[in-house]
C-alpha cells in the first residue's frame, strides 16, 4: 500500500493504544525470529510495558488514516550506572504498510529525541538474517560492533544476533545528566514529530 506522506501522523503512544500496537507485534512473535519472545503478551501486560517505557523514554506511533502503521521505542539497555547514556531502539511496522519508509521516520524521531535526553550511544539488536533491519541501521550510519552466532533458539533453530551501535552525542569528559522524557521541552518534541511529514 502506497501512503501519502502528508497524511502520516507521529505522536507519543499511550496505554490506550496497547491493543492496536500488540496487533502489529503479534505476527512477529508467532511467525518470525525477529523477536525472541515465544508467547504473545496480554493487552494488560503490554499496557504495563508501554507505561514503564514512557516513564523515561520515547514511545512513538505512526498513524495513517486512524490506523497505527508502526511504532518504535527506546529503553535502557543495561542497569549499571555507567551505562545510563546508552539506549536500545526497537521498531515494528504493520506488514501491509511495509515499503513506505515508516521505520526510517520512526528511527529518526527516536534518535532526535534521545539527543535531547543526552543519550550518547544507541544500539540496535538485529536477529540474523534480517535484511530490512540491517539496511535500516546502515542507512543511519550504525556500525556493526558484535555478532553472536547462535545466541537464541526459536522454531527449532539457533539464531544469531548482530549488534549495531551509533553515537549520537559527543563523548564528553563530563557528560550531561540523562533527562527523562518528561523533562524535555514539549515544543521541541512537537517540532521533531512534525518534521517527518515534510
Amino acid at each position: 500500500m502506497k501512503l501519502k506522506k502528508e497524511r502520516l501522523i507521529f505522536r507519543f503512544a499511550g496505554i490506550e493504544d496497547a491493543s492496536k500496537i500488540l496487533k502489529i507485534y503479534k505476527p512477529y512473535i508467532e511467525n518470525t525470529t525477529i523477536t525472541f519472545e515465544y508467547e504473545v503478551p496480554s493487552v494488560e501486560e503490554f499496557k504495563e510495558r508501554i507505561s514503564e517505557i514512557l516513564k523515561e523514554y520515547p514511545y512513538i506511533v505512526c498513524e495513517y488514516e486512524n490506523e497505527i502503521a508502526g511504532y518504535a521505542y527506546a529503553h535502557r539497555i543495561w542497569t549499571r550506572a555507567a551505562y545510563q547514556w546508552d539506549a536500545e531502539l526497537s521498531v515494528y511496522t504493520d506488514g501491509k504498510f511495509a515499503g513506505n519508509g515508516i521505520g526510517k521516520h520512526l528511527y529518526k524521531i527516536l534518535i532526535e529525541i534521545l539527543k535531547l535526553q543526552n543519550i550518547v550511544n544507541v544500539y540496535g539488536l538485529v536477529t540474523y538474517p534480517n535484511e530490512n533491519s540491517e539496511n535500516l541501521h546502515n542507512y543511519f550510519g550504525f556500525k556493526k560492533v558484535a555478532f553472536f552466532e547462535k545466541t537464541g533458539y526459536k522454531f527449532g533453530q539457533w539464531i544469531g544476533v548482530t549488534w549495531f551501535e551509533k553515537d549520537i552525542n559527543l563523548y564528553s569528559k563530563n557528560p550531561e545528566p540523562v533527562k527523562k522524557i518528561s523533562e524535555i521541552d514539549k515544543l521541541k518534541i512537537k517540532k521533531i514529530l512534525e518534521s517527518q511529514k515534510n
